[in-house]
C-alpha cells in the first residue's frame, strides 16, 4: 500500500486515544492533553477502564463502548495488547492508527518481531494504516491534530517533517517554534511497520499545503517505492534529507534504534542524488537549506562572486566555499574595468571583491549591479561586517533597493554581528532575500543551491542513445556463469571473468591459463613478450599482496623461473589454498593511462549498485570512489565520475592527454546492462581498468556469482530499468509494420518531431490545447518516466522521407501509487490516423495494465473527439459525463477484472 487511507491519519473527523491517562507526566496523559488542546474540531474519545474522565471528558471502558467509530486511533497500551486492539478497531471500521508503544523488534528482539507481524496481520484485512510502532506520534497543525507526546504545539506552516526518531522530532519542533517556523505535518514514523518514507513522500507530493519536505532518515524500507516516490516528489517541491549513520558506529546505533538494516552510507548518498533530493549534515543546515530554497532564488551555474567590505570576511567565505566543493568565479576583464569606475582605487582588483571598510550603501549597490552583469558570475554573495565609519543598515537598504529593480537576481547576503546586523537580516528576510549570520553559513547555502540544481538536472537530462554503440551477448555470459555454478563455485576465475566482460564488449587483455611453469613459458612465447604472470587460485583474492603477480617478464626463461618460484612461495605461505595454475597475459601498452576501478556490488537495502573510482593496489587506502544506482545512461555515468578526486586527473594535465571519458562512461553503462540482464552476477570488480585517450582496457577482473533469482524474488534494482521484454513487432491489417517498445529518455527529439508533424487540431484533442511544438520541459516529462508506475509504448518505423527512425504513435498509462487505477493517453501521428494503429496500441497497453495487476484504466476525452470515443467503446470502456466538466468532457473507464481478455 502507499497513500490508501492516509487521509484518515492526517484529516480525521474523530479520534480515539486507547490508553488515555490522567497520571501526571505519563505518555498517555501528555498525549491526551495535546489532542484535547491543539484545536481539533471533532470528538476526541479517551479509552481506559481505570479512568472515569480524561481532560474533563468521559472516559470509555473499552473500544466496544465507543459511541462512534473513530477515523483515527492512537494507542498507548502495553505491546502485548496492541494486535488485539488493532483487530477490534479494524473490525469496527477504523482506517488508521498511531502506535506509540515500543516493543516491536527494536534491537533485533525476536519476540518483538513476532509481535510486529501480529500487528500487521491484524490491520491488513481492514486496509488499516499504521504509523509506528515505537514513535512519538503525528502533528498536523492546520487541522488541529497533535497526536503526540511532544512538549509544545508546533506552529502551522508549509514544511513537512518526517523522522524515524521521536527525540529528533521533539528537538526540531522546539527549535523551529522558537524561530517562528511552522509545519504542515510532523510525522514520527518509528519502526515503519506499515507507513514508511515512500508512502509519506507520495502523500505529501500531492498535498497543496506542503511546499517543502524535510526528512531525518536512519534507514529506508522498500527501496524501489522510496526511489519512485522520492523522484516524483522532488520534481514538484524541495526534498531535503538529514541522514544519520555516516560512520560505522552511527550506522550500528541507528540499526539497533529502529530494528532495521542500514545500507552503506555512500549508497544512500547515491540514492538521494538520483532522486533529486538534497542531503545535509545537521539540523541547522537542514533549516538553512529549506529557507534558502524557499526564497525562490535561482542560480545560473556554480561560480560564486563575493562582495565584501572586509577582506577577512571574504577569505572566510572563500574557504567555506572551497571546502564545500564550490567554485570561486574569475572576473571578466570588462567587469574589472567597470568596477574601477565605481570603486576606490584601493579595491581588491579580484574576487573576493573587497570594496573597503568605509563602503556606503551606494558603493554596495554600484558594485553589485556590475557583478550581476559579469559573464563569469552565476551568483553574488554580499557580505558586511560592522564598521564605525559606515552604516550597515544603510548598506542593507541599498542592496534591497537595487534588487527591487531585478528581483530574480541570484544574490545571497550575510551581515555579521548583532544590533544593526540583526536588523539588516530581518530586512532581507522580509524581502525574501537569502540571509545568514556568518559567511560560512552563506557559502554553504550557496552550495545547497548548487547541489540541488545538480540533482534536479539529473532528473531532466536527455542522454544520447547508446543502443548502437554496443551489442551485449548475455546468453554467452550466462553460459559461462552456469557452468561455474554447476561446479559448485561462487567465483569465476580470471579468464572466465574476462570472457563475461568480452560478452559485454568490454575490452580485455588476452589472458591464457597454464597449469605448470613449463606451459606458462610456452604460452608467453605464443602470446608475445613481455607478459604478466599471475597465480590462479579461488582462495587467493589479493594476488599482489601474496606475491602472486609478476610483471614485465621479457623471456620464456624469466616466465618459467617466476612461475616456479611463485608456486613454491605460495604453497609455503598458503598451504590450504587451492592453486589451479597460472594466467599469462600480454603486458598492456597504454602510455599515460590512469588506473581505475569499476564494479558491481550488492547493498542490503538498494540492491545492485555500481562503483567507480581510483584503482590499483592502493584502492583500499586511497578510498577515492563513488557509488551510483543502475540503470545508467551517458549523462548519469559522466556525472558519476565527477564525484571522485581522480576525475581531475582524467581530464588531462601538463603533457598528459585527457582520458576518453566516453569510453569509461560506456564501460559503466555496460556493467549497468549486465545488472539488468543477469541476476546471477552478485559482485564484480575490474581493477585495474586502464584508461587513456585511446580508450579502456580491463587488466584484471573477478566476478562473484549465485543462482539466478526466481521470479517474484526481491527486486534486484531500486530503480526499474527499461523493460526490454515488452519490445515486439506490431503488424497491422494493411501490411504496415512497427516496432513497439517502451519509451526511453533519448526519444525526446523523436517525440518532439512527432508532435511537430501533427495538425493543431490533433494536438488540441490530445493535449487540450493546440500545439505546433512540444515544449522541452513537457517532452522531458513524457520521455523520462518511472517504469515502476508508468508505461509508455511507442510505435517506431523508418520515416518515409529519409529512412531515419521515427515515432508514429505513443500510448501511455500512469498508475496511482496504490497500483489500482491508471489513466491512459494515446496519440497517433496525423498522417498515420485511420490505419488501426491507435486501436492496436490501446489493446497492447490494456493487456500490459492487466498483467501488472491494475484493476481500472480510465481516460478523459473531449466530447468532439468522436474517433477516440468510438474506439474506447469498441475496446469495452464505459462512458459517462465528466463530473467536473459534463458539457465538454467524457470520462471513459474499463474494469479490467470484469472485461474478459480477448
Amino acid at each position: 500500500m502507499s497513500v490508501r487511507n492516509l487521509d484518515y491519519l492526517f484529516k480525521p473527523r474523530s479520534i480515539a486515544v486507547i490508553g488515555a491517562s490522567r497520571r501526571a507526566k505519563s505518555v498517555g496523559a501528555v498525549l491526551s492533553h495535546n489532542l484535547f488542546n491543539a484545536g481539533f474540531e471533532g470528538p476526541v474519545m479517551p479509552v481506559n477502564p481505570r479512568e472515569q474522565s480524561v481532560e474533563s471528558t468521559l472516559c470509555y471502558n473499552s473500544i466496544a463502548d465507543l459511541p462512534l467509530t473513530p477515523d483515527l486511533a492512537v494507542l498507548v497500551v502495553p505491546p502485548s495488547t496492541v494486535p488485539a486492539a488493532i483487530a477490534e478497531l479494524g473490525a469496527r471500521g477504523t482506517k488508521a492508527a498511531v502506535v506509540v508503544t515500543a516493543g516491536f523488534g527494536e534491537g533485533g528482539d525476536e519476540e518483538g518481531q513476532r509481535r510486529k507481524q501480529a500487528l500487521l496481520d491484524a490491520a491488513r484485512p481492514h486496509l488499516m494504516r499504521i504509523i509506528g510502532p515505537n514513535c512519538l506520534g503525528i502533528m498536523v497543525p492546520r487541522h488541529g491534530v497533535n497526536a503526540s507526546f511532544v512538549h509544545i504545539n508546533p506552529l502551522p506552516g508549509n514544511i513537512a517533517f518526517l523522522t524515524q526518531s521521536g527525540a529528533v522530532a521533539t528537538a526540531v519542533v522546539d527549535w523551529a517554534t522558537y524561530r517562528g517556523i511552522g509545519f504542515s505535518h510532523v510525522v514520527s514514523l518509528g519502526n515503519m511497520a506499515d507507513v514508511d518514507f515512500g508512502d509519506m513522500l507520495d502523500y505529501l507530493a500531492a498535498d497543496p499545503d506542503t511546499k517543502a519536505i524535510l526528512m531525518y532518515i536512519e534507514s529506508v524500507t522498500h527501496a524501489r517505492k522510496f526511489m519512485s516516490a522520492g523522484r516524483a516528489a522532488a520534481r514538484t517541491k524541495p526534498v531535503i534529507v538529514l541522514k544519520s549513520g555516516r560512520t560505522d558506529a552511527a550506522a550500528k546505533a541507528a540499526a539497533s534504534h529502529t530494528g532495521a538494516l542500514a545500507g552503506a552510507d555512500a549508497v544512500y548518498d547515491a540514492a538521494f542524488r538520483r532522486a533529486g533530493m538534497l542531503r545535509v549534515n545537521d539540523m541547522v543546515e537542514l533549516f538553512d537549506a529549506v529557507e534558502t530554497l524557499a526564497t525562490g532564488v535561482r542560480i545560473k551555474g556554480e561560480r560564486l562572486t563575493i562582495l565584501t567590505n572586509g577582506g577577512g570576511m571574504g577569505v572566510l567565505a572563500t574557504e567555506a566555499l572551497i571546502e564545500n566543493g564550490g567554485t570561486l568565479s574569475e572576473l571578466a576583464p570588462e567587469t574589472v574595468t567597470a568596477l574601477d569606475e565605481v570603486l576606490p582605487p584601493t579595491w581588491s582588483k579580484h574576487n573576493p571583491v573587497d570594496i573597503i571598510g568605509d563602503a556606503p550603501g551606494e558603493r554596495y549597490a554600484n558594485a553589485m549591479n556590475v557583478l550581476l552583469k559579469d559573464p563569469n558570475t552565476d551568483a553574488v554573495l554580499v557580505l558586511n561586517c560592522p564598521q564605525a565609519i559606515a552604516d550597515s543598515h544603510e548598506a542593507a537598504e541599498a542592496v534591497v533597493e537595487a534588487l527591487g529593480k531585478q528581483p530574480d537576481a541570484p544574490v545571497l547576503t550575510s551581515w555579521v554581528g548583532e544590533g544593526a546586523a540583526a536588523e539588516a537580516r530581518q530586512l532581507f528576510a522580509r524581502n525574501r532575500i537569502p540571509t545568514y549570520e556568518t559567511p560560512g553559513q552563506a557559502a554553504r547555502a550557496f552550495m545547497h543551491l548548487v547541489n540541488h540544481k545538480r540533482n534536479q538536472e539529473l532528473l531532466v537530462q536527455t542522454p544520447p542513445s547508446v543502443a548502437e554503440l554496443f551489442q551485449a551477448d548475455p546468453d554467452r555470459a550466462r553460459e559461462i556463469i552456469h557452468a561455474a555454478l554447476a561446479d559448485g563455485r561462487t567465483m569465476l576465475n580470471e579468464p572466465e571473468s574476462k570472457a563475461v566482460l568480452e560478452a559485454y564488449q568490454i575490452p580485455v587483455v588476452d589472458t591464457r591459463i597454464a597449469t605448470t611453469p613449463e606451459e606458462a613459458a610456452q604460452l608467453a612465447e605464443k602470446i608475445g613478450l613481455p607478459v604478466a604472470l599471475k597465480i590462479l587460485s579461488p582462495d587467493i583474492t589479493h594476488k599482489t599482496d601474496k606475491g602472486g603477480v609478476r610483471l614485465n617478464l621479457h623471456s620464456a626463461d624469466e616466465v618459467h623461473f617466476a612461475a616456479a618460484r611463485m608456486l613454491a612461495t605460495l604453497q609455503a605461505a598458503e598451504p590450504d589454498a587451492r592453486i589451479e595454475g597460472f594466467t599469462v597475459q600480454q603486458m598492456a601498452n597504454m602510455p599515460g593511462a590512469s588506473e581505475l576501478i569499476v564494479g558491481i556490488a550488492a547493498d542490503p537495502i538498494f540492491g545492485a549498485v555500481l562503483l567507480f573510482g581510483q584503482g590499483g593496489t592502493k584502492v583500499e587506502v586511497v578510498k577515492d570512489k563513488v557509488i551510483s544506482l543502475p540503470p545508467l545512461n551517458m549523462v548519469l555515468a559522466r556525472e558519476m565520475m565527477t564525484h571522485t578526486r581522480i576525475y581531475r586527473e582524467l581530464k588531462g594535465y601538463r603533457n598528459i592527454k585527457p582520458v576518453d571519458l566516453d569510453a569509461v562512461a560506456l564501460t559503466m553503462i555496460k556493467l549497468s546492462q549486465m545488472v539488468t540482464d543477469m541476476t546471477e552476477v552478485m559482485e564484480l570488480d575490474i581493477n585495474p581498468l586502464m584508461a587513456n585517450d585511446k580508450g579502456v582496457l580491463a587488466l584484471d577482473a573477478r566476478i562473484g556469482i549465485r543462482p539466478p533469482l526466481a521470479k517474484g524474488s526481491p527486486r534486484r534494482t531500486a530503480i526499474r530499468p527499461v523493460p526490454h521484454w515488452l519490445e515486439k513487432d506490431l503488424a497491422l491489417d494493411n501490411g504496415m509494420t512497427f516496432r513497439l517498445r517502451p519509451i526511453r529518455p533519448e526519444d525526446l527529439p523523436l517525440i518532439q518531431d512527432m508532435v511537430h508533424r501533427c495538425t493543431p487540431e490533433d494536438t488540441r484533442l490530445r493535449f487540450f490545447a493546440p500545439l505546433r511544438e512540444l515544449p522541452h520541459s513537457a517532452a522531458i516529462r513524457l520521455t523520462q518516466i518511472d517504469y515502476d508506475r508508468e508505461m509508455a509504448l511507442v510505435a517506431i518505423a523508418p520515416d518515409e522521407t529519409d529512412g531515419t527512425p521515427a515515432i508514429h504513435g505513443v500510448v501511455r498509462i500512469t498508475a496511482d501509487p496504490d497500483n489500482e487505477k491508471a489513466e491512459f493517453a494515446v496519440m497517433v501521428r496525423s498522417d498515420k490516423k485511420g490505419v488501426g494503429l491507435g486501436y492496436r496500441m490501446m489493446k497492447e497497453i490494456i493487456d500490459y495494465a492487466r498483467d501488472r495487476g491494475l484493476k481500472v484504466v480510465f481516460g478523459e476525452i473531449l466530447r468532439e473527439n468522436h474517433t477516440m470515443i468510438e474506439m474506447c467503446r469498441a475496446l469495452g470502456f464505459e462512458q459517462s459525463a465528466h463530473p467536473d466538466e459534463p458539457q465538454t468532457m467524457v470520462r471513459a473507464v474499463i474494469d479490467l477484472e470484469a472485461v474478459p481478455v480477448e
